[in-house]
């Protein structure tokens, strides 16, 4: 998943003027002169997986900075490691702060999240991420995802066939439901959710592309893979830690999806510090990061 300039536009616009309103940064033109110019440096304190550079780039350009990467997203980073050099009026500089170091640690803290799964399931299975997600901040926090290696899935309701326990209860059994689905939609990708292995095997004969084993445990798991697998693709979903995942991939399933890649991801520290009152040396702008 990329980012394109109007997703990213729309996420800073916002962000910004939640932070500065209609009266910008009051504190900062009241105490440092106009013409005042730094350079600044955003340093990483912990280490982890860098994602959203190209978001944080827009925050001081749309502030009246420029921000120079020294990291691509995906790289990883070392605590003390600098992130990007920053130049331009420290008015600027100061005003774009809070809400550039927001996305980037937070973003950045999605993609660490996502390769702790991805080291931790080692191959065994596909990681996937969820809807569970800031709202507004989908399509960042997904992009951060797959930044980190996971791999994003079901971005909205629009994108295919989900059905869930809501949807098997309304329609009274899970052959059902997937049958009117069908009628509705033909050709539409179909994802259903089950929670026994005796309803997996029903969803995939009945034509299920994935099934989603919703909240099984290891041994439902691995009866699950023993009655359906190779019928569909078989996704384990609900309760998925660090700490079971590996445990999980090796049932056997074809993926795990778990939403602690974006509800439960701690954010990388970040943090700006102004050097020298100079300017940044004028240079070519570098390709985007």
């Amino acid at each position: 998943m990329s980012l394109d300039r109007e997703t990213i536009a729309r996420a800073v616009l916002q962000a910004l003027e939640e932070d500065l309103g209609r009266e910008g940064d009051i504190t900062s033109e009241a105490v440092i002169p106009e013409e005042q110019t730094a350079r600044a440096v955003i340093v990483s304190r912990s280490e982890g997986v860098i994602a959203g550079v190209p978001v944080a780039k827009e925050v001081f350009s749309r502030c009246g900075a420029r921000l120079r990467a020294q990291v691509a997203d995906g790289d990883r980073v070392s605590a003390g490691q600098i992130v990007a050099v920053v130049g331009g009026a420290l008015r600027s500089i100061l005003a774009a702060e809070r809400t550039a170091l927001n996305f980037l640690g937070r973003l950045s803290g999605v993609a660490t999240q996502a390769a702790r799964f991805v080291e931790e399931v080692g191959g065994l299975a596909e990681v996937r991420d969820t809807r569970k997600t800031t709202p507004g901040l989908r399509r960042l926090e997904k992009y951060a995802a797959e930044v980190g290696g996971a791999r994003p899935h079901r971005v909205g309701l629009f994108d295919g066939l989900f059905i869930k326990d809501n949807h098997v209860a309304a329609a009274g059994g899970v052959a059902e439901a997937i049958a009117r689905a069908r009628a509705a939609r033909p050709g539409v990708p179909m994802i259903v959710e089950v929670e026994t292995p005796a309803d997996a095997l029903v969803a995939a004969e009945a034509g299920a592309e994935e099934v989603l084993l919703d909240n099984m445990a290891i041994e439902e798991l691995k009866e699950s893979v023993a009655l359906a697998g190779g019928r569909a693709h078989l996704e384990a979903s609900g309760g998925v830690t660090l700490e079971n995942a590996r445990a999980i991939a090796e049932t056997g399933v074809d993926s795990l999806s778990t939403g602690a890649i974006t509800h439960a991801a701690p954010w990388l520290d970040l943090a700006l510090e102004v050097e020298d009152d100079v300017p940044l040396p004028d240079e070519p702008e570098p390709e985007e990061a």
